[in-house]
């Protein structure tokens, strides 16, 4: 039987060979079989680490403890089930290792998007499937010690000619959008995202302008020109949707994100104090007036503009009843 680094090789192989095919009906099986060969070849790598242990040990899921005839238990393998996407990273984190979840993680929304039928242009989409594969398959390949060329010949010089083109369409994407003055700072390094097709290859169809309320996008990836407005507020939640979240979940509190009250997109951030879309920030009182307690964002935002907060509104609204 082929072992695991002879099929993660052929995966890779078949993906970028269907993907050189031109065929639509072989799309889908570009990314699949990319995507199987990157997952297949960061398991071989965990398991070169521990060379003299059991192959499943090093890449299961499941234990389970069985006693060990001297007082004791040893974990043993429960199920076939093996690391996935969702688990790899924290494996190889275990292992002192280092993989790029980041890129790993937007090759398997590539895939997902093609999967699902999220994009119109699966030819464009297949190129930046192989253009975020490649940093990740290249680093899999030197923390094992093999020589990617070696291996996938002709492949190989396919995927770099594939990020070649990809990092000179993103570039000029960029270059389009460098003299806009955004409203919020974190715009100039944002991940800007095609709603249509997700690709990050948006530029701006009039390069000279420099004012955020007048910049038109158009994606280099599949021709749609999104709403800017769309693209901001994706790049919003790109960028701080986790930490809204832990946020909620952990002090279930707002922010950081906040629906902006003038053009009404959840784009108003905490820690710039404007809206990154529309650009208007907020004239209120932060401090208490009663208690010189801080006046949340949310706070504002949900009618306590009279100096007071939270607490001291409802103390006064309590007296006021009684």
């Amino acid at each position: 039987m082929p072992s695991l680094f002879e099929n993660a090789i052929s995966s890779i192989r078949m993906g970028v060979e269907d993907y050189r095919q031109q065929d639509g009906a072989r799309v889908l099986s570009a990314v699949r079989n990319l995507y199987a060969g990157v997952l297949l070849l960061a398991k071989e790598t965990l398991i070169r680490q521990a060379p003299n242990a059991d192959p499943r040990e090093v890449i299961g899921v499941a234990f389970k403890p069985v006693p060990d005839g001297q007082g004791g238990v040893d974990h043993v393998v429960a199920g076939h089930r093996t690391i996935d996407f969702d688990t790899i990273d924290k494996r190889f984190k275990d292992f002192g290792l280092t993989i790029d979840r980041k890129a790993l993680s937007e090759l398997n929304d590539t895939r997902n998007d093609i999967e699902h039928h999220y994009t119109d242009s699966p030819e464009a989409s297949i190129r930046t499937a192989i253009a975020k594969a490649f940093p990740v398959i290249s680093a899999l390949f030197r923390q094992i010690d093999e020589n990617p060329v070696e291996h996938l010949e002709g492949e190989w010089e396919t995927m770099l000619q594939e990020r070649a083109l990809y990092d000179h369409e993103l570039a000029a994407a960029r270059a389009s959008l460098s003299g806009v003055k955004w409203h919020a700072t974190f715009m100039e390094n944002a991940k800007l995202q095609c709603g249509s097709c997700g690709s990050e290859l948006l530029e701006q169809i009039s390069p000279d302008n420099e004012s955020q309320g007048c910049v038109e996008f158009r994606c280099r990836n599949c021709a749609a020109t999104p709403d800017a407005a769309d693209v901001v507020e994706a790049a919003v939640d790109d960028t701080y949707g986790v930490d809204e979240y832990l946020r909620a979940k952990d002090a279930g509190e707002n922010g950081p994100i906040y629906d902006c009250p003038v053009c009404e997109r959840h784009t108003y951030l905490e820690n710039e104090d404007i809206c990154a879309n529309c650009g208007e920030g907020l004239d209120y009182t932060s401090e208490c007036a009663r208690c010189s307690n801080a006046i949340s964002i949310q706070g504002y935002l949900d009618g306590l503009d009279e100096g007071l907060c939270g607490y001291c509104t409802h103390v006064a609204e309590k007296v006021m009843r009684e």
